[in-house]
């Protein structure tokens, strides 16, 4: 180590600290001290190489708990698709974290913003949950916002469906299905916290009030994502309402609306529009208990994460060679 530091003009606690890989080196210093290394024949020409590669970026994925099959599956692919992140010298880890409570998001955000060079979030609309933003923002620390936005915030950009036009679609589905009779329909959203739950409820409610005045709808009622609350909420709304024609389930864990519907008798008399293309929403659409399914891809919602990281990595602009997040409406006859 001696002759090292002499070699490259350093004292030999640099030395120390750039063969241990230490912070607080500078780069010109760090890459001075292991050519010295190379050239004493201290390290291999190969683990030259290696040491001075950049640092993989760090990127975490905070995600909701909970029985939402799409965001478990897009969880569990943050995990095991690491080849595919692998050209852009990143490590990506998934973290799921309490559900709906806007603190315990920012808590975990303040938290994952030591160890991380950037984090995707599915954002709930809180002032709490901004400010964890803006903070990291004014660390460096880069935030995207997945599936659900966070309005007036720093975030460095939103990956997701436009909500609006999704809920539009749901409805206009709905209407063309029941036909021309008069008919009830019903929403069940996840939480009204999340700003595309919002939207979606919004566009839903503007497409039914301008194309189909025949159908009455009789309110949403939040199932946060729940399996179970997503059963007793459906078993309330046909029991409260006998002749429902349709539901919207806004969010996820559409597998306890089936469930009622099924029990019920009505899985091929009440139309259902959901989100999310898994295992199980693609066996309703099979059985006929689920008419159609809006989605977007997982594999493309991640990729397009890590692209805009590495962009900001590089100093490109974010969005460059970004796609846009396409919906997809599924039907039995349409699955992929």
């Amino acid at each position: 180590m001696v002759d090292i530091a002499r070699a490259a003009q350093v004292s030999t606690a640099t030395v120390d600290r750039v063969l241990n890989r230490r912070p607080g080196v500078r780069d010109a210093t760090v890459h001075r001290v292991l050519k010295a290394a190379a050239d004493l024949a201290y390290l291999p020409e190969r683990d030259l190489y290696a040491a001075l590669a950049p640092q993989p970026l760090r990127l975490c994925f905070l995600l909701p708990a909970g029985t939402n099959r799409f965001i478990r599956m897009l969880g569990d692919m943050v995990g095991y698709s690491q080849e595919h992140w692998a050209p852009f010298n990143v490590k990506c880890r998934a973290e799921f974290i309490e559900s709906f409570n806007p603190h315990e998001l920012a808590a975990a955000l303040l938290r994952n913003g030591q160890r991380s060079d950037g984090i995707a979030m599915m954002a709930l609309e809180h002032p709490a949950v901004r400010e964890a933003v803006a903070t990291l923002a004014a660390r460096g620390v880069p935030v995207i916002t997945l599936i659900s936005d966070l309005s007036d915030s720093r975030r460095a950009a939103y990956i997701g469906l436009d909500n609006r036009a999704a809920g539009r679609t749901a409805g206009y589905l709905i209407g063309r299905f029941i036909g021309t009779r008069a008919a009830k329909v019903a929403l069940i959203a996840g939480s009204l916290s999340y700003s595309a739950h919002q939207e979606r409820e919004a566009g839903f409610l503007h497409v039914i009030d301008e194309m189909f005045g025949r159908l009455e709808v009789v309110g949403l009622r939040e199932g946060q994502d729940d399996a179970d609350k997503n059963y007793r909420q459906t078993r309330a709304l046909l029991d409260q309402h006998p002749q429902l024609g349709g539901i919207y389930n806004i969010g996820g864990a559409s597998d306890g609306v089936a469930r009622a519907l099924k029990e019920a008798g009505r899985e091929h008399k009440v139309v259902f529009i959901g989100h999310g293309l898994t295992p199980d929403t693609r066996a309703f659409l099979i059985d006929g208990s689920m008419d159609a399914v809006i989605t977007q891809s997982p594999h493309t919602t991640l990729m397009n994460c890590v692209r805009i990281f590495t962009n900001l990595r590089d100093q490109r602009e974010a969005l460059a060679g970004v796609e846009s997040t396409r919906s997809q409406v599924i039907f039995r006859e349409n699955l992929p």
